[in-house]
């Protein structure tokens, strides 16, 4: 990078009213003076790009508004917006003013030849200078005879104090001084600023001198006198620099001309692109088609790069014409990441934090905006267990860290709490996850879990209005059917005389007649612009979900709308937005949507029954859990209705430059109504005598939050950066339920619609439920950020807080954090490394806590719904209604994490590394207790403690990257290992274990066990060896040896596998190829087991006397003989299979149309979601539920998994 570039560009940012003449078709650029109506050339550049790009980073500009400059003040941005007709931009962005920052405005000014000569004049001036400022157009004139000049820039940062004279005259005596020492004292007496480089001024150069009288420019002389440094004194600044040598005394060679194009990934045109002949200062730019021309050696190398792209070599061999495609540099695209109440410079972060951009998102239709990370996260585990299209993503995030309370992440759009239902995935511009404790600390209880950062599509500064369409289409197919019986099959078992099987004379598939090739629409229309002082964003989405199950349907509507405005020279920011949802499903089942037993029912009933009987009535039989899955189908209706208001406003306040004050009120708001109906044709009829049943619900959630915030920004001696910042914060948490149920109607005629009509609540055998519950929180925080240079980095927070969820001597809780880097490449022992461009050594430490859900467990409450019955009558009673526990606190987890950024050849490989170690201590747990003293046996208090530790590694690539031709590649691995320390304390005393899950009906049995000393998620059971030749199972005993399963005891169970993966690995890939781009998202899990719950209950004989079972249940066990037609269900690790698969996930192919009308691009695409899975598990899909404490588990009432086929369009106005 050219050093004189670097000396430049600390000039202009000290300066003040100068003008930068730039030439769009070479990229030359000259300064030159702009004072009192002067002129002359400061200086000559040769490639303004180099010049900005140097500038963008150059620390003179605040981080936060690097993106606005870069956008507003590159050459290929401004050409094509003054080509629309517009004769004004504004580019508003805080400037570097000594030690501080000042707001700045560039106004940029169609010239009256700019359909001649594309002139356009840019005026900056500081907020505090008067807004009058003038061009003085005598100068300007001066310069329209060149021809090809189009950007005049006029830089100012305030009228400082008045220039002193050059022939003002000082005095001093210093005796061997260094050159640095005489040029603070020149400072020191007058005005004067001294610019230079380093590198081209010797400044330990020591000297005698004696200054009597003399002035500044005689001083100067004696000082440089017989050496190569020469000054030049512009104004109150004095420019010091090498004298130029000619260092051009290379051979000539025979020349050749090169024509080309240099495109960006949408195949755009990049206009001022440089393209250099590789290893000289030779070349040019591209002009306004992104074109070029050059003469070039014959066997030379051009070098073509832009600002915000990787920089490309191409050897000319013989070639005449040369398109480049450049690739989007992203490690400079992603250089600020979002942070709790707040944004940091990648380089500056010192926590384990991911950030993910929409252009890397994963681009398929998604339910939730996680599905848009999916895989692109370490040690985020993103799991879609079913295709139900009112599901959501089980997301957990390193491992398992709490028994009772929820183990979700935090959610936080836009800085405010929500859910993944909360925004549209289209809406989404940026997803940060803050994975460790010193990361997520400043939220205290609430980040226990992790953070997900949403941020939505917004914008900055003044833009014309952008209008974006996206549609999709798509369609499914269940991916796999479990092997059932068919008619045919079934029928042969009963000419076997199996006992069970029933020949009804039918043939039905059963499947068949409750799925359907579903079809799904979205649709999604945006706007977005602004003035420099006003900028708005709305959008609107409509989603059609439907589901391979018949009536699953899910509809929703997405409005947004958001303002910000800036007044008082942006001393004052107002800001509000308006969103939410509105959704409506059917509700197959009594307050829920999906009805399970639809799907089950269709395995396993009976393929020679007909839907119908002789009688025109559905066929129905009186076995348990064994029903017409299309009566209960279609004699239901349901509708569930819900709306999600979340409002939000904030003013920001900004005293003086890098004091920030910030007003916080938002309030989401989530209401929801249900409906349901069972037909007197329903079974709750015909089986429990209800004669049509119904139900109807609201429910109703408000979270109201206020925040205040003060953040101060402050640079000392140009090497110490300070960012401080304290909050307080105030949430309310109200939560209203009602349900009612009635039966015995009169007529199905109006379903859940009039309610009163029924008997049962007249009877008093319907029921009636209302419930209420009210919490706070609390919360005092603060953060300091300290970097030095860049190089070595701190950070501290702490947040005190305060929950009504506990009890009086536990409401309030300190979560401290501390953090630390070293930029390690910044070091001068590593400078001349060039391969190596990013190493950082990361280490953090924090506490976070968790509340549980439950707002009342530490008060006493009381039961009024019990009934005592005294005298001949039932009398109801009030009595406490659980032990009331006032030592109910937080849990706390504990956390270290120390992490490694890396990054070779521009990085174009890159990486981080991280280990963390989190301790959770003062488990929540429910304890059983001595009845007295306490009324109940059970309660629930602190106690246990958990660890979970593991690795994480992130690596992407750009391994190919041509003209035509970019591979990206990444691929990240994690690792965690999980372990119960202890379930008791010295007051709480537990057995070391306990028992969770079910089988369900019939077998009734557990199937997890959580121990002290062992990990979550282990299956506990009897463990099966062999077969014996009656078909009965054996099993291992409790001292090792076989014995039959009929004389299993309790004792005998061990563990028989784990239901959480060890280990995940995901690989992501992108190709551009001129106008197409493909992608392949492959992600994969290994080191888990999962209970093959329809082969426990369905791969047994004995069921067939409940409906259909699957092939297998009479296949060879052990390759001995099948199990026995009287051996009853067991729960035994024969059922438990290896679950590793490795999943090709989502492939998507597209072309992109650019067009110069008024549709900018036009993206067609097609993706199929779900396509493969390598797999050695016999069910439908390992992809099972990790959540809770039974994980690991294949339901046998699963929605089914499906693979999904999209077209989409993508069209930019």
């Amino acid at each position: 990078m050219n050093d004189n570039l670097k000396f430049l560009s600390q000039y202009m940012a000290k300066q003040f009213y100068k003008i930068l003449k730039v030439n769009l078709i070479n990229s030359t650029f000259e300064v030159i003076k702009n004072a009192k109506a002067e002129s002359e050339k400061l200086y000559v550049g040769s490639d303004y790009n180099e010049y900005l790009k140097i500038y963008l980073n150059s620390n003179y500009i605040h981080v936060d508004d690097l993106d606005i400059v870069n956008e507003k003040l590159n050459l290929n941005f401004l050409k094509k917006y003054f080509s629309k007709d517009n004769n004004e931009l504004d580019c508003w962005f805080r400037r570097k003013f000594e030690i501080d920052y000042r707001w700045t405005l560039v106004k940029i000014i169609k010239s009256e030849q700019f359909s001649v000569d594309h002139n356009i004049y840019y005026v900056m001036q500081d907020n505090d200078v008067p807004s009058k400022v003038k061009l003085n157009t005598k100068i300007l004139d001066e310069y329209k005879i060149l021809k090809a000049l189009t950007t005049l820039f006029i830089f100012t940062t305030g009228l400082l104090a008045s220039v002193r004279s050059q022939n003002m005259r000082i005095d001093f005596i210093l005796n061997n001084a260094k050159t640095y020492n005489i040029l603070e004292e020149i400072e020191k007496q007058t005005d004067y600023l001294f610019i230079y480089n380093v590198e081209e001024v010797d400044l330990e150069r020591r000297i005698s001198i004696t200054a009597s009288n003399q002035t500044v420019t005689e001083i100067l002389s004696n000082i440089f006198k017989n050496t190569d440094t020469i000054y030049k004194i512009e104004g109150k600044n004095i420019f010091l620099m090498r004298k130029e040598v000619n260092r051009d005394s290379s051979p000539q060679q025979s020349k050749k001309g090169i024509t080309g194009t240099v495109i960006d990934k949408n195949g755009e045109p990049i206009i001022g692109a440089n393209v250099l002949i590789k290893g000289t200062s030779i070349g040019t730019i591209t002009d306004f088609n992104g074109k070029y021309t050059l003469e070039v050696p014959e066997n030379a190398t051009i070098q073509i790069s832009y600002i915000g792209y990787l920089s490309q070599d191409i050897n000319v061999n013989g070639k005449k014409e040369i398109t480049v495609r450049l690739a989007e540099d992203t490690q400079s695209l992603d250089e600020v990441v979002v942070v709790g109440y707040g944004t940091q410079k990648k380089g500056e972060v010192a926590s384990a934090i991911s950030s993910i951009k929409s252009e890397n998102f994963i681009k398929t239709p998604s339910t939730d905006p996680a599905q848009l990370i999916k895989g692109q996260v370490p040690g985020l585990s993103i799991i879609t267990p079913d295709a139900n299209p009112t599901s959501t993503s089980e997301i957990s995030l390193r491992g398992i860290t709490t028994l009772k309370a929820s183990a979700s992440p935090l959610v936080l759009i836009d800085g405010i709490p929500g859910d993944l239902n909360s925004v549209s995935p289209d809406d989404i511009q940026q997803i940060d996850v803050l994975k460790d404790g010193s990361a997520a600390a400043i939220y205290g209880t609430r980040g226990t879990n992790g953070v997900i950062l949403i941020t939505t599509k917004n914008t900055l500064g003044e833009m014309p209005t952008e209008v974006d369409v996206n549609a999709y289409i798509s369609t499914q197919q269940i991916i796999k059917r479990l092997p059932f019986m068919n008619a045919d099959e079934y029928r042969q078992r009963v000419k076997e005389g199996v006992a069970g099987a029933q020949d009804d004379g039918a043939t039905t598939d059963w499947l068949d007649q409750v799925t359907r090739t579903p079809f799904t629409q979205i649709y999604n229309i945006s706007l977005r612009g602004g003035s420099r002082t006003t900028n708005y964003v709305a959008s609107f989405e409509y989603r059609g979900l439907n589901g391979l199950i018949k009536r699953t349907n899910n509809q929703m509507y997405y409005p947004r709308i958001e303002i910000t405005h800036r007044m008082f020279n942006n001393k004052l920011k107002l800001n509000a937005s308006l969103s939410g949802y509105k959704q409506s499903y059917f509700s197959g089942s009594d307050g829920g949507s999906y009805n399970s037993e639809v799907y089950r029912n269709a395995l396993i009933y009976n393929p020679t029954t007909p839907v119908y009987n002789a009688e025109g009535k559905y066929s129905e039989s009186t076995k348990n859990e064994y029903y017409n899955p299309v009566a209960m189908l279609n004699e239901v209706e349901g509708e569930n209705q819900a709306t999600n208001l979340r409002m939000f406003g904030n003013i920001t306040y900004t005293p003086i430059e890098g004091l920030d004050i910030k007003y916080l009120v938002s309030s989401n708001t989530y209401n929801q109504t249900r409906g349901y109906y069972e037909t007197q044709n329903h079974k709750s009829t015909w089986r429990d005598g209800k004669n049509g049943y119904a139900s109807r619900g609201t429910t109703r959630k408000a979270q109201d939050l206020s925040e205040l915030t003060v953040q101060w920004r402050k640079t000392l001696l140009e090497d110490h950066s300070f960012t401080l910042l304290a909050g307080y914060s105030w949430q309310k948490d109200t939560y209203q339920n009602y349900y009612m149920q009635n039966y015995d109607f009169p007529s199905d005629d109006y379903t859940y619609n009039n309610m009163e009509t029924g008997q049962a609540l007249k009877d008093g055998k319907a029921t009636e439920f209302s419930e209420a519950n009210e919490s706070r929180l609390i919360g005092y925080f603060g953060r300091l950020n300290y970097s030095y240079k860049g190089k070595y980095m701190l950070a501290a927070s702490i947040r005190h807080e305060g929950s009504t969820k506990f009890g009086a001597d536990h409401k309030w809780g300190n979560f401290p954090s501390v953090s630390g880097a070293w930029n390690i490449k910044g070091e001068n022992f590593l400078k001349d490394i060039e391969e190596l461009s990013t190493l950082k050594l990361r280490a953090g430490f924090g506490i976070t806590g968790t509340v549980p859900d439950d707002p009342y467990m530490s008060l006493n409450t009381l039961d009024f719904g019990t009934y005592v019955y005294y005298n001949g009558l039932y009398i109801k009673t009030i009595r406490p209604d659980s032990n009331a526990n006032p030592d109910l606190r937080w849990e706390k987890k504990k956390e270290v994490n120390i992490g490694i950024d890396f990054g070779f050849l521009d990085d174009r490989i890159s990486g981080n590394i991280d280990y963390y170690n989190r301790k959770t201590e003062d488990l929540l747990w429910d304890y059983t207790v001595p009845s007295p003293p306490y009324l109940y046996s059970s309660m629930v208090a602190n106690a246990g403690s958990m660890r979970n530790s593991g690795i994480e590694v992130g690596i992407t690539a750009i391994p190919i990257q041509t003209k035509d031709f970019q591979w990206t590649t990444s691929t990240n691995y994690s690792t965690n290992k999980n372990k119960l320390l202890s379930l008791s304390n010295d007051q709480f005393i537990s057995s070391g274990y306990s028992d969770k899950g079910s089988t369900g009906e019939p077998l009734q049995t557990t199937t997890h066990r959580i121990q002290e000393g062992e990990p979550i998620g282990n299956f506990w059971g009897y463990k099966t060896i062999d077969i014996d030749d009656n078909g009965h199972w054996i099993i291992e005993g409790a001292d090792g040896n076989p014995k039959p399963i009929s004389e299993q005891q309790p004792t005998d169970k061990q563990v028989i596998g784990n239901g959480l993966p060890k280990h995940y690995l995901n690989w992501n890939n992108s190709i551009n190829w001129k106008g197409f781009d493909f992608s392949v998202t492959m992600r994969g899990a290994f080191g888990f087991d999962i209970l093959n719950m329809p082969r426990l209950q369905y791969g047994a004989p004995v069921m067939l006397a409940r409906g259909n079972v699957l092939n297998e249940a009479f296949d060879t066990k052990f390759g001995n003989s099948p199990l026995a037609i009287d051996q009853e269900l067991q729960y035994v690790s024969y059922y438990i299979e290896k679950g590793n698969y490795w999943k090709i996930d989502n492939i998507t192919l597209g072309y992109t149309f650019n067009f110069n009308t008024w549709i900018k691009r036009l993206r067609i695409y097609g993706t199929v979601s779900n396509l493969a899975t390598i797999t050695g598990y016999s069910g439908i899909d390992p992809e099972v539920s990790l959540s809770g404490l039974t994980p690991g588990v294949d339901n046998k009432n699963r929605y089914p998994s499906t693979r999904t086929y999209t077209f989409g369009i993508s069209v930019k106005f």
